[in-house]
């Protein structure tokens, strides 16, 4: 494969081309600045992390052209429903939130990263890989980043968009402040047949952990559950165990195939500081956490417009521009971190207060004000 050649200065240097790296270059394509994307990897991510856009995530991507493509592509489910297997504890309806998307889409992380390098590339914007930083320093003019094999790239700014385990942050010397959840993760895209709808997300609670099955577009539905020990890569028989003990029950859920699948493990942590100097972070190098609800990849597309548009105000002269984002998005990062984390902990709450949480959940779902309030918060629409 050829490699790009790196230029030697560049206005704004992205490091990451996940879905929060290219919407950060899409928002500054096309604005008479220069920016360059980095990545490691030799290609893009062909697997299928994130497979939920929610409704901020479509309206903060409308502008960029983006919005209405990623559309076309997905499962427009308006409904989310909380489950003690058969039993409906919190329906959350999308379909009455006052936005153009109210849904939420249903749509492979593959095919959001394919959509925003489509619309980079259509800006006049690209990639270069795969380089791998190995160093960053800056004063207070630039930022200089130095990659393995000797490339080096001056840049007014750089955006570390690099994921969890961000060189970029450690480079900065920004904290990552937080822990572990002592499950795994079990990831698995299969083909079902029985009682699972293709219009509908539903989080199942269960005393062996939770289970998120999810359509998507392909006729495969995603399963993501927590577990004790994830196997590296979940076979039919280990994600039919999953619902037969935690999933439907009047009419089960068979597992034809599985497509794909993995493990990972989740942790709970946000940037001590979202800014240091001209390096600023962005997605999931700024914050991780629990997948519940489906909100980790969505944080990071909200924070990369808000990032673009302050990235275009400092390179026009506008010194507090930075500050104001990183002053927005923190605490958001904080709210979305706690959120996933309540819902995780109900979902794996102790078998002898399983009834006592099924009847305080049953019973605040009677109340519009609170399923009105979970679908905004699920939506993002309260992040507005």
């Amino acid at each position: 494969m050829e490699v790009e050649m790196l230029p030697t200065s560049t206005d704004v240097l992205v490091i990451g081309a996940g879905p929060t790296g290219l919407t950060v270059a899409v928002s500054l394509a096309g604005q008479g600045f220069d920016v360059t994307v980095v990545d490691n990897q030799a290609a893009g991510d062909n697997t299928s992390r994130a497979a939920v856009v929610h409704a901020r995530t479509l309206e903060v991507l409308e502008p960029l052209g983006v919005a209405g493509r990623l559309a076309a592509q997905g499962i427009q489910a308006p409904r989310f429903t909380i489950k003690d297997r058969d039993r409906a504890l919190v329906p959350v309806r999308f379909d009455t939130l006052p936005t153009r998307y109210p849904y939420t889409l249903m749509v492979s992380q593959a095919v959001t990263e394919r959509t925003l390098l489509e619309r980079l590339t259509e800006l006049g914007g690209r990639v270069a890989r795969p380089y791998t930083l190995e160093s960053l320093t800056q004063d207070g003019e630039a930022v200089t980043a130095v990659f393995a094999g000797g490339a080096t790239v001056t840049a007014k700014y750089a955006v570390g968009a690099d994921g969890m385990h961000s060189t970029v942050r450690e480079q900065a010397g920004i904290g990552f402040t937080g822990g572990q959840y002592a499950e795994s993760f079990s990831l698995a895209d299969v083909r079902l047949t029985g009682g699972v709808p293709d219009d509908e997300v539903i989080l199942y609670f269960s005393p062996a952990g939770l289970v998120v099955v999810a359509p998507l577009p392909d006729g495969t539905h995603r399963i993501v559950a927590t577990v004790d020990e994830a196997p590296a890569e979940p076979d039919a028989a280990f994600v039919q165990a999953l619902l037969d003990s935690r999933g439907p029950e009047r009419d089960r859920a068979v597992v034809r195939e599985v497509v794909w699948g993995s493990r990972f493990r989740v942790h709970h942590r946000v940037a001590d500081a979202y800014r240091a100097g001209r390096v600023v972070l962005a997605g999931d190098a700024a914050h991780v956490h629990s997948p519940a609800g489906g909100q980790g990849m969505n944080t990071g597309i909200q924070d990369a417009t808000a990032l673009g548009e302050a990235l275009l105000g400092a390179l026009k002269g506008d010194q507090g521009a930075l500050d104001a984002y990183a002053a927005a998005r923190r605490p958001v990062a904080e709210q979305v971190v706690a959120f996933a984390g309540r819902l995780t902990r109900l979902a794996t709450v102790d078998k002898r207060l399983r009834p006592v949480r099924n009847l305080v959940l049953r019973t605040l779902a009677r109340v519009p004000a609170f399923r009105r309030g979970l679908a905004w918060r699920l939506s993002g629409l309260i992040y507005r």
